[in-house]
């Protein structure tokens, strides 16, 4: 396997950009997420690591080498795609076969890492059936096999759960990270599915409209996002915006909303005459009698852990907060708000930048990668 490297990839087609100047490292063996909406880059980024397509600008290296316009063909990397793209006229051993045969690898090396790949996939017992009949699952094991039998120095998956159902895609998520341990592969994955991406990657990179906003791991992009819209987009429910009218200064610690002061970790950068968002998670909130901050409950929904309460403040600012079955609640309860203060992020609601308070000086504990955020589901 190896690493890749990213510098300053730019990508226009006519008029339109969908790639602006992006740069990222990829080391070797890592599960590397580009995760981001239906046309924010992603999978074009993925296709010019591939050389499927060709950069406007800017370099990629594989290992130690510039393949930045070297056909795909000339890439050691194997692709991945959502709809599977197997041969239908061949069965399951045939199509794990097929990159070999083209190679024109010998026969017993073939049969012998055919059979390999079979045994890592768990679909030994399938390799003489034909692949329409398969379930989704399966078909996508063997889309699987037909990768990593090549054992090639990085692998591209481009939303390849995208045509499985919920409860397939959960099981090819655990199976798809044991399979990365196990293989030790470099693995750039696509998707729109955070929770595919939290799951599964030991890095993440959130893109938006061509650029990366955030690049980190996934408990570092989800406790402190570095844009509004990373807090938006990571997290389910997502993260609650407050609207606070007015600047503050560096020190401050507490925020003004209406008659209510909230206390804040403290602002490490001057806002003096900016709007700001107070940024809360619904985990991060909660009802409290001795709260000045009121607010009336618009609904609920019932989670069987948990449930997620909908309510709206005086001021017009409608907030969700996960809490405990064991608080009963109902449309048109009023109830007080009161938040974690220490769990509170700020941003600059003109740029979306967050703003760099107290939190960011504690460390975020250590804890395996690919498990980070599976509670945040």
């Amino acid at each position: 396997m190896a690493q890749i490297r990213v510098q300053n990839l730019h990508k226009a087609f006519a008029d339109f950009v969908a790639v602006k100047d992006s740069s990222f490292t990829v080391n070797d063996g890592e599960f590397f997420c580009l995760l981001g909406p239906s046309g924010c880059g992603k999978t074009t980024t993925l296709r010019m690591i591939a050389g499927l397509e060709l950069p406007t600008s800017g370099q990629i290296f594989l290992g130690d080498e510039d393949v930045t316009f070297k056909r795909a063909s000339h890439r050691d990397i194997a692709f991945v795609f959502q709809l599977f793209a197997l041969y239908p006229h061949l069965n399951v051993r045939r199509n794990i076969a097929f990159p070999l045969v083209s190679q024109g690898v010998p026969r017993e090396q073939i049969a012998a890492k055919v059979a390999e790949a079979a045994r890592v996939l768990r679909i030994e017992h399938l390799l003489d059936k034909p692949v329409s009949g398969l379930s989704s699952g399966d078909r996508q094991r063997v889309a699987l096999g037909r990768a990593i039998v090549r054992q090639p120095l990085a692998f591209m998956m481009d939303e390849p759960l995208g045509a499985l159902d919920s409860e397939f895609r959960e099981l090819m998520c655990q199976e798809l990270r044991a399979l990365h341990d196990r293989l030790h592969a470099t693995t750039v994955y696509v998707t729109h599915d955070q929770l595919e991406a939290m799951a599964m990657a030991d890095t993440i990179a959130i893109m938006n409209q061509g650029v990366i906003e955030q690049l980190g791991a996934p408990q570092e992009v989800y406790d402190r996002p570095a844009s509004v819209f990373v807090a938006d987009f990571i997290g389910s429910p997502s993260m609650n915006f407050l609207p606070l009218p007015g600047g503050y200064a560096a020190g401050a610690a507490q925020l003004r909303l209406g008659e209510t002061l909230l206390p804040v970790p403290a602002l490490r950068e001057d806002a003096t005459g900016a709007e700001l968002l107070l940024g809360v998670r619904p985990e991060h909130l909660r009802f409290s009698h001795e709260s000045s901050l009121r607010a009336e409950v618009l609904g609920t929904e019932y989670l069987g852990t948990s449930q997620i309460v909908t309510c709206r403040t005086a001021q017009g600012a409608t907030l969700r907060a996960r809490i405990g079955t064991d608080i009963p609640t109902q449309r048109g309860d009023h109830v007080g708000l009161a938040f974690e203060t220490a769990q509170l992020s700020v941003f600059d609601a003109a740029s979306g930048r967050a703003l760099r308070t107290a939190r960011h000086e504690r460390p975020v504990p250590a804890r395996a990668a690919h498990a980070a955020g599976a509670a945040h589901g």
